[in-house]
């Protein structure tokens, strides 16, 4: 074969400058594939996990669709894992007003998750059951991702760069300084199994109940000091793509998040799962359930992620992460720039009034208001607004939202520490 002819069957490159130029002139980009792998091993059988991948933000409009890949860490019994797998997307969903472009959508998204893990843990909390789960909960909206969070099952992103990014926090009361001051102001006691003769063993627990979690759904038999409100991240992948490795606690007891990440590099998803899972096997033996979810965004025309050489640790995160300031979210639709992932949005705080924001829905020919977490259309004589005080003792000023019905107001009142005044 000739020189020429070997020419004209290579395919054409494209500098890198130019393909730049196009990101900067905003021209179409393709949605990216999605390709998954789940593996696990049960010891409890309380982990489950939940892979949705015909969802659509518009009914019967494919060009709508998202992804949502999810795990639920049970623990005392398996009852809050199931219920939570077979509630929590709808309750999510209901949160967030229809009609509404695919940008309002994304934005509405983080206050959503919120109402959706709130509503959940008093729909099951309403069944008198004594078990709980954690929950990572991933939503993947083209290159959007955004993960909601409690307990200790991780999310982990993992780019073209071989940088590795933790999407969650660990709401585990050992490693949480800030969770264990949250939870000792709101009335709770942490310490130590006490054995006789005074030895203190084991990781720190919240008493009563002795939950190593600050943050769950479910747990009845524990105070409202444990509670539902997710850590919520909401990151934009740059068009190269990159893998999120959702795992329970099972995997993060054995290996760290770098060490996930590289040993499946270069892999399918399916056959990434297992081998993080073997490898975690590998490392600890099965003491947990261990439980594992690989989730590739794969830019168009890539039949699997592409493989990079690992790079040194040194690479500054400033190249990898970009934070929007809020005012500028979601007012331009120019594709993130190639090796940058944008942070949209980033909460973690247990306080409903700093997570539901000051706008709430209403029905203005009904005089109608609709609660923030339980979606229920309600008069505002039967329920407050989540800014006037405590249920207890509402000081007289005006209206400022969300509203909240009754019940949530109470629900909301409890996890803060708040006490009806009983002199």
């Amino acid at each position: 074969m000739s020189q020429a002819e070997v020419s004209r069957m290579r395919p054409s490159l494209v500098p890198l400058a130019t393909l730049l130029g196009r990101e900067m002139r905003n021209e179409k980009v393709e949605k990216p594939f999605i390709k998954y792998g789940q593996a696990g091993l049960a010891k409890k059988g309380e982990d489950y996990f939940l892979i949705k991948v015909d969802c659509q933000r518009i009914p019967d409009n494919p060009s709508t669709s998202f992804f949502v890949f999810a795990i639920f860490d049970g623990h005392n019994g398996i009852s809050a894992a199931i219920f939570v797998k077979e509630n929590l997307l709808r309750n999510v969903l209901n949160a967030i007003p229809q009609g509404i472009s695919r940008e309002e959508w994304l934005q509405a998204l983080p206050r959503a998750l919120v109402a959706g893990f709130v509503k959940t843990d008093i729909e099951f909390q309403q069944k008198g059951e004594t078990s709980g789960t954690t929950v990572t909960f991933v939503v993947i909206d083209g290159w959007t991702v955004t993960v909601a969070s409690v307990g200790d099952s991780r999310c982990i992103l993992d780019t073209q760069d071989s940088v590795v990014s933790l999407l969650t926090v660990d709401h585990r009361l050992e490693e949480n300084v800030e969770e264990r001051e949250r939870v000792t102001a709101s009335g709770g006691a942490v310490g130590r199994l006490n054995f006789f003769g005074g030895n203190e063993v084991g990781p720190l627990r919240c008493w009563p109940g002795g939950l190593c979690l600050s943050r769950s759904i479910g747990d009845t038999d524990v105070g409202e000091f444990i509670v539902p409100i997710p850590h919520v991240k909401q990151v934009k992948l740059s068009n190269a793509g990159g893998r999120l490795i959702i795992a329970s606690d099972g995997i993060w007891d054995a290996l760290s998040s770098d060490v996930a990440a590289k040993s499946c590099r270069g892999l399918p998803a399916e056959l990434a799962a297992k081998l993080v899972v073997k490898e975690a096997l590998r490392s600890r033996g099965l003491k947990d359930d261990t439980t594992c979810l690989v989730v590739d965004i794969i830019p168009s025309g890539y039949p699997v992620l592409p493989a990079t050489p690992m790079k040194k640790q040194n690479v500054l995160s400033s190249l990898i992460f970009r934070k929007r300031s809020q005012n500028s979210l979601y007012k331009t639709n120019k594709p993130s720039a190639v090796g940058v992932v944008e942070e949209l949005f980033e909460e973690g705080s247990a306080m409903l009034v700093e997570r539901l924001g000051k706008d709430f829905p209403s029905n203005e020919d009904s005089g109608l208001l609709r609660c923030a977490v339980c979606q229920v259309d309600q008069t505002p004589a039967e329920g407050l607004p989540v800014n006037s005080g405590t249920f207890f003792s509402p000081p007289p000023k005006p209206w400022e939202g969300p509203y909240l019905c009754t019940s949530c107001q109470k629900k909301k009142d409890a996890m803060e520490g708040k006490r009806p005044d009983l002199h």
